[in-house]
């Protein structure tokens, strides 16, 4: 995903200098150097070291957090101290309610901090603000994303496009929807369900953890019901959700020849050997808003199919990810977002400046009503 931000915002118009940041150097280097087109440089950076990200923030309009989501908040006192904006691809929900109680302190640095972007959690949520905005009354939003295999392999039909553990917090933490204008939990791997994409086939979709992101405390009394589900090859979630009712998701460690190993750690290490195939990707967007407009019942539908771009070798996923979250930081950087604080990006985000910024990246948005 850090490859990918670095190769949108190195293009990005009016964009001077990129830096690329990482716990090796070596790699750091490297990818500025690939992705980079001239304006990059690489250096070391512990993301869990707030004093250096301060010091790597200070001098920089705007930042992208690609690492896994425990470092956010630190990231996002670093950002404020730096008084650098800052868009992270998120992925859990504590995480994000813990930067937005630090909402007043970047609105006092004059910064805007937007967790959660990326894919979804990200721009579906500018999707479906945008929906809303064009109904005199929304009622139902149903939000349908996958990453999949253009070439599916049994038994999972999947392969790793993302990180390990970010795949088995969506299957394993609580979901957060609305049914009936009030927030409501559900289990992950329930609410199967089937549908189809022209040219793909029959797929499923199921409850996953994290996608409604911040969208179910905005909308909450504002619209009667919002949910998320993940798009998989059809007996997929039968297969994983077995794997994770014997307990393979667990972080309570289990004693193997009197050493405690974590199953978690073990899934996580067994799907990222076995489930990495770096074959060509497709990802899938549906976003569905039901509701009214001049007194007629109205539905507006959001859809992009996505390849692999064999051109750059950048992934599906990756540019469907990082592409995204790189725009919302441009945004940011070129005074292009005039809220300051922690703000969602359903709030933060103007659909009319985002939404064409897609396109001229190839990712083509279709929107039918």
């Amino acid at each position: 995903m850090g490859r990918a931000a670095a190769f949108d915002l190195a293009r990005a118009q009016g964009v001077e200098k990129v830096g690329v940041f990482d716990i090796d150097e070596q790699l750091a280097k490297e990818i500025a150097n690939k992705y980079g087109d001239g304006k990059a440089v690489g250096a070391k950076l512990d993301a869990g070291d707030e004093a250096a990200a301060t010091r790597a923030l200070t001098g920089y309009d705007a930042a992208v957090s690609c690492v896994t989501y425990k470092f956010n908040p630190g990231l996002t006192r670093a950002a404020i101290a730096a008084k650098c904006h800052l868009v992270d691809l998120g992925g859990n929900n504590d995480v994000v309610n813990a930067q937005i109680e630090m909402d007043a302190e970047a609105e006092k640095a004059g910064v805007i901090i937007v967790p959660d972007c990326g894919l979804a959690p990200g721009m579906v949520s500018i999707m479906v603000a945008d929906g809303i905005a064009k109904l005199d009354k929304a009622q139902s939003v149903k939000i349908r994303v996958g990453g999949l295999p253009q070439s599916p392999r049994p038994p999972l039909n999947y392969q790793m496009v993302f990180s390990a553990e970010g795949l088995i917090n969506e299957y394993w933490e609580p979901c957060v929807i609305l049914e009936d204008g009030k927030k409501k939990t559900v289990n992950p791997m329930t609410g199967l369900e089937l549908l189809a994409f022209d040219g793909i086939g029959k797929l499923e979709a199921f409850y996953t953890s994290g996608g409604t992101s911040t969208l179910p405390d905005t909308y909450e009394g504002k619209i009667d019901f919002l949910d998320y589900k993940t798009i998989r090859y059809p007996g997929h979630c039968q297969i994983f959700k077995a794997m994770l009712e014997i307990g393979l998701g667990s972080r309570q460690p289990v004693k193997i020849d009197n050493q405690p190993i974590e199953p978690r750690a073990v899934l996580k290490a067994v799907l990222d050997k076995n489930l990495s195939f770096g074959q060509p990707d497709l990802v899938l967007v549906r976003v569905e808003i039901e509701g009214e407009k001049d007194g007629a019942l109205k539905t507006i539908i959001y859809e992009i199919v996505d390849r692999q771009d064999s051109k750059t070798g950048l992934t599906a996923m990756m540019r469907t990810t990082s592409f995204p979250a790189a725009i919302i930081a441009w945004m940011a950087a070129g005074g292009q977002i005039t809220a300051r604080g922690v703000k969602p990006q359903e709030i933060a985000v103007n659909p009319s400046i985002f939404l064409p910024q897609l396109k001229k990246r190839g990712i083509l948005l279709t929107i039918k009503e």
